[in-house]
């Protein structure tokens, strides 16, 4: 590939001050949490505003079988930033796309991919919109590269990509297509039925890279007239399994319609503190300064908060229920929480503020702090639940790493996050970090646990093992690739799918 020529070609299509090739601009789009620092450097960067400078770049990648890699704001850390999977990649960033469209009688947005929550939720403050946003852990990223990765949040909305409806995507060969009911011209419902007619296209770009998405149409949550709940402490490790066992039929039974987390007394110390502020010991904690840390902030061993949304007096029912069933589980403690329309508004993620006040836990360990996530999917079982804290808490004190894990439920499954915090400037942990995470994974899968995403460093190792009928879906992923892509310019690598042009080795 002329990458010089290649250059000249992007600078003709969108303007000099919309490609960044210079050494400092390559820097800027490297993953910051990079395990290995040599991995996925990109070539350079291109920023288009339009789907017409879009289709331009596309175009151009066709000619000189570039690959392209779409980001939205390049905030997903711990799972790549803002760098491409295959190194030598043009990072295409759309950061600069910020339209939004609001149908505040339906509760839908539009959005373009540089819309990130902080804009969305100031959009709806300005607007005195009655809608609340559901947030992730650390919100300053897209909005719709958050859903279209699976990220969740807080709220009964919190299980993002199931709120996607309607997208409009431009193909590697320049068509703009439109999903659901955007395929019919000028249908008032786009953003208000999902399907349309025939196949249902808005789930094949979640976690793919067959196409390069720039309008993305979700549900918004009404603003309840009530909010009720309660912050839960429990005292033991092997309390997962009463905690587990206690919520998750209230949440199949939609009793609880948010996504509660069930996570250790991490998420305290490593948020408000850092670790030379209890220990200099080497390895993993021990279980004596895990005690002094519960007591400086009077948590559990394991916390939960579940929150009930809607009208009050179906809140108060509902309350009863949650109080008794949880009370019965013997919690170490039980804090209750309401909150009432016109009150004042607590800016947690459970009301859908955006945060990011999380990050703070990747200074940990001091340093350059970054962390990578890996979370497989596992049953709704307190037993299943804690035999796979024990293995995973083992291996954290087999490695020497300091355990913060979380159990978050779906409406029939969990997602175990674990997150690997580690201080880049720690040669001895860093060698550490991919070891560990190749054992996670090889424990996970003996238990039938896949992860549900993951960092660019481990997309093929992840996809390959899901490996049903000899690796029949990554055969099909390869197929639609392969039709929709030929050249494999978009993202090669991503979700483990590379299309035949790099599977046969990237030969002109």
């Amino acid at each position: 590939m002329r990458l010089d020529e290649v250059r000249r070609a992007l600078e003709s299509a969108l303007g000099p001050d919309k490609v960044f090739f210079e050494p400092l601009d390559r820097r800027s789009y490297q993953d910051k949490f990079a395990v290995d620092d040599a991995l996925h450097h990109p070539a350079g960067a291109v920023s288009p505003e339009t789907v017409e400078e879009i289709q331009a770049v596309v175009a151009i990648a066709n000619e000189y079988r570039l690959p392209v890699f779409p980001i939205a704001r390049g905030k997903n850390l711990g799972y790549g930033g803002t760098a491409p999977v295959m190194a030598g990649s043009v990072v295409m960033d759309l950061s600069r796309m910020k339209r939004i469209e609001f149908d505040a009688e339906n509760g839908t947005v539009l959005l373009e991919p540089g819309v990130g929550f902080y804009d969305l939720y100031d959009y709806i403050q300005r607007h005195n919109l009655p809608y609340w946003l559901s947030t992730p852990g650390n919100s300053w990223g897209s909005v719709m590269g958050n859903a279209l990765d699976r990220g969740v949040g807080y709220t009964p909305y919190g299980q993002h990509t199931e709120n996607i409806c309607g997208l409009e995507v431009v193909l590697a060969n320049g068509e703009v297509v439109r999903t659901g009911m955007g395929a019919f011209t000028g249908a008032p419902t786009w953003q208000t039925y999902k399907y349309g007619f025939g196949p249902a296209w808005d789930q094949m770009f979640v976690q793919s890279n067959f196409g390069i998405v720039t309008k993305m149409g979700m549900w918004l949550m009404p603003e309840p007239e009530s909010l009720m709940g309660m912050d839960v402490e429990f005292d033991r490790p092997e309390d997962l399994k009463v905690m587990v066992d206690t919520i998750a039929p209230l949440r199949r039974e939609r009793l609880l319609t948010q996504s509660p987390s069930i996570g250790n007394w991490m998420r305290a110390a490593a948020v408000l503190t850092t670790r030379d502020q209890w220990t200099d010991e080497p390895g993993a904690l021990s279980d004596s300064v895990i005690d002094a840390i519960r007591r400086q902030f009077n948590i559990g061993w394991w916390g939960v908060s579940l929150r009930l949304y809607g009208r009050e007096e179906v809140n108060k029912a509902a309350y009863k229920v949650l109080e008794e069933a949880m009370g019965n589980a013997g919690p170490m403690s039980i804090r209750p929480t309401s909150w009432r329309k016109g009150e004042p508004l607590e800016y947690t993620g459970w009301t859908g503020t955006p945060m990011t006040f999380p990050m703070q836990n990747v200074n940990w360990y001091g340093g350059r702090g970054g962390h990578i996530g890996f979370s497989p999917i596992i049953e709704q079982d307190g037993d299943k639940a804690l035999a796979q804290f024990r293995r995973t808490y083992a291996r954290y004190q087999e490695y020497g790493m300091d355990y913060q894990g979380s159990f978050a439920f779906g409406e029939r499954h969990m997602v175990n996050v674990n997150a690997m915090i580690f201080n880049k400037d720690d040669p001895e942990m860093m060698a550490k970090v991919d070891p560990f995470f190749r054992t996670l994974v090889a424990d996970a899968k003996e238990q039938g646990y896949g992860e549900y995403r993951t960092h660019l460093d481990y997309m093929d190792l992840v996809a390959d093992s899901y490996d049903f009928n000899g690796g029949s879906m990554k055969r099909m992923n390869e197929a639609v690739k392969d039709a929709l892509d030929p050249n494999g310019i978009i993202a090669p690598g991503k979700s483990g799918i590379w299309g035949s042009h790099w599977r046969n080795g990237g030969a002109a």
